[in-house]
């Protein structure tokens, strides 16, 4: 899942991207309001983790501005204003849930997958589809009950495909959703994690078409 994390705080930043990294999360960071806009029109991202008190743009307005264009991408606000006033405006203006500084790392990555859940229209924190399960909460992935060992990389691509099953993603649209800004992408990296994951989950489970991408067929395939 991929996140888009505005935060001018330095070590607050750091510290985020360090901790979700480990439980499958990709962030992108940037530090002011304007820059948020800028990389919210220019990338695709799964949630937005906004700070409200930001240089040259309040998070408020990034908000507001976000929500009066019509995007429904779910919003986090991570902030240290912790009054009921600063929480009612937050929700008000569109946030789908509000977060006060501290925060615990997993209480963050619980909430995240909890609005991105809601945004899907799912009330099962599983991600199933026929034999097929996966627990974002555990990075747990079952085969007709039977456990499949995932790297890290092919689990997130199985994820990225469950999602939306029969619809085909683009190698270029599945790297977006695998890796972060200023991190190397091998030519050939989405093909080897769709090569282990047929591999391990066998062929039937991820299709490719032709000039438009891979995908994971609408009617899931047969038990083994």
């Amino acid at each position: 899942m991929r996140i888009l994390l505005v935060e001018d705080d330095d070590m607050i930043a750091r510290g985020v991207q360090h901790g979700l990294r480990p439980l499958g999360f990709t962030v992108d960071r940037v530090a002011d309001g304007v820059a948020a806009e800028l990389a919210l029109a220019q990338q695709q991202h799964d949630a937005l983790l906004l700070d409200l008190g930001l240089p040259r743009k309040d998070g408020l307005a990034v908000l507001q501005k976000l929500r009066a264009s019509g995007s429904d991408l779910p919003v986090l606000v991570l902030t240290a204003r912790d009054t009921v006033a600063d929480r009612v405006s937050g929700l008000d203006a569109g946030a789908d849930d509000y977060l006060v500084k501290p925060f615990d790392l997993d209480e963050l990555a619980a909430r995240i997958r909890a609005v991105a859940r809601r945004r899907s229209g799912r009330a099962d924190p599983t991600l199933s589809h026929g034999a097929l399960t996966l627990n974002p909460a555990t990075r747990e992935v079952r085969l007709a009950g039977h456990p499949v060992n995932l790297s890290a990389r092919e689990y997130d691509l199985l994820f990225a495909l469950l999602s939306q099953p029969g619809q085909p993603q683009s190698r270029a649209q599945l790297e977006e959703r695998l890796y972060g800004w200023g991190e190397e992408v091998e030519s050939n990296a989405v093909e080897v994690h769709i090569h282990g994951l047929r591999r391990k989950l066998g062929a039937a489970w991820i299709r490719n078409l032709r000039g438009v991408g891979y995908f994971v067929p609408q009617e899931p395939p047969e038990s083994p």
